[in-house]
């Protein structure tokens, strides 16, 4: 999985110059908003047209829009806050928590002497896109969401095991001593962790962020972002009892989300759209504007009736056993134990990348596999042939118990497990939230090690 983007200054070009800070068009007008929620607001605007609100995700600020504002503004009203705590905001003790940041954003659009507008979101940004959707569905027109999961909303639970995803749990007094003189060290590790493209935020960028970050209380109240993610999870438990009817655009980069972002939404919202970045990882703005910029405006220009668009996915698939194309070769593939002979077949995802990916693998028969262990949470079901698993650091024959076809086992993240065949081949299907990986508990019978 992967996190957000934004701040003030210049003028950005899609290709950008490697020196340029983020920014927003040098027209828009900037005021600050007092929020019933007990937060200022600093926004910006400009153009004219329809009211589109963009909102930031975090490790950046509103000027991470610089692009799509850019772009937006010939054609529309933009309006681009900084979420309570970030950038130009205040930093209030509390209300980090979505729904009162919803409400946050509902103040700024009716200070503006506006009403519905569309909404796009990115990281952070769109689980306060979500929430001000679900509060207020008669005011958001077309919503646009990338790159993030929603606390609460599967397949969150699969997501947030990611041991990438450390820093949702990194925060209080001695957090914020650690990284006091080091925001750029820290946010390198998030920049660095969840990017396509390395070079990217370039050094400007993250020069420019860092330093808003290090702005006395900008770090407590970033934490306070992730903190609050419990009570997100539990409003949004309660938000998803209403489904979302406005046209949603759930946009994944190709080496982030990807198609999930778009699986995470249908959980919650009736028309949802789907688009995969190329070759994006998840700052979309800093990697991909041009691609970007184009999916949101095309979505934004789109006056299809939702009724025309509720059609399949894009990523639905058909696959009889006939056209399963089995890999040749040593068996080895992430999520597989690597054991000579086992020949496997991705169905679905990538097990290297973050999201859902479902494989199968075809088991020789007399084939045994030692004590293992994968660090994500899998489920699977045997198609053919008997299976024999047991669960503990050892192979212990004691253990085994058979599964024959039709059967259904659990692979638990991080429990060591082991499997044998006897008499026959098997074929195992795996699901599970990638990234993957494999760890034998006695590395002398990894197969994958060096002689």
């Amino acid at each position: 999985m992967r996190c957000a983007l934004m701040t003030t200054l210049g003028i950005v070009v899609f290709a950008g110059s490697a020196l340029a800070q983020p920014s927003l068009p040098s027209t828009f007008r900037a005021r600050t908003v007092a929020s019933p929620e007990g937060a200022s607001i600093f926004v910006r605007s400009g153009g004219s047209g329809p009211v589109v609100v963009l909102l930031h995700g975090y490790a950046e600020t509103s000027d991470s829009w610089g692009p799509l504002a850019t772009a937006l503004a010939k054609s529309y009203t933009v309006v681009v806050p900084d979420l309570r705590g970030i950038g130009r905001s205040s930093r209030p003790a509390g209300g980090y928590d979505k729904k009162t940041q919803a409400a946050d954003i509902r103040a700024v659009v009716t200070t503006l002497g506006y009403d519905r507008t569309s909404v796009a979101s990115h990281d952070i940004g769109i689980m306060v896109a979500y929430a001000y959707a679900a509060r207020y569905p008669d005011k958001v027109e077309r919503l646009v969401v990338m790159d993030a999961p929603l606390p609460g909303i599967a397949p969150w639970d699969d997501i947030v095991r990611n041991p990438a995803l450390w820093h949702f749990s990194f925060r209080g007094p001695d957090a914020e001593r650690l990284v006091r003189g080091r925001e750029r060290i820290y946010l390198d590790r998030i920049w660095n962790a969840f990017t396509g493209d390395p070079g990217k935020p370039d050094e400007a960028t993250r020069n420019f962020y860092a330093a808003q970050y290090a702005q006395p209380g900008a770090m407590r109240a970033g934490f306070a972002h992730f903190g609050a993610f419990s009570q997100d999870a539990e409003d949004n438990r309660v938000f998803q009892r209403t489904r979302l009817t406005m046209p949603v655009l759930a946009i994944g980069g190709e080496k982030s989300f990807g198609a999930i972002q778009a699986v995470v939404m249908r959980n919650v919202a009736s028309d949802v759209r789907e688009a995969v970045v190329p070759g994006a990882g998840h700052w979309l703005m800093e990697e991909s504007p041009r691609a970007t910029v184009a999916l949101i405006e095309t979505f934004l220009m789109d006056r299809t009736p939702p009724s025309a668009t509720v059609s399949r996915p894009a990523d639905e698939r058909r696959v009889t056993p006939s056209e399963f194309k089995f890999s040749e070769g040593s068996g080895a593939g992430t999520g597989t134990s690597g054991v000579s002979g086992i020949r496997t077949v991705v169905l679905k995802g990538d097990p290297d990348r973050a999201g859902l990916y479902t494989i199968m693998l075809q088991v020789p028969a007399h084939t045994r596999i030692a004590s293992h262990d994968h660090q994500d949470d899998r489920v699977a079901t045997v198609i053919m042939g008997t299976w024999f698993l047991g669960y503990g650091e050892a192979f212990d024959p004691a253990l085994l118990k058979a599964l024959p076809p039709g059967s259904f086992y659990t692979e638990p993240a991080n429990r060591a497990h082991f499997a044998e065949t006897r008499d026959e081949p098997v074929i195992v299907q795996i699901t599970g939230m990638g990234p993957s990986s494999t760890r034998f508990v006695d590395l002398a019978t990894d197969p994958r090690r060096s002689p």
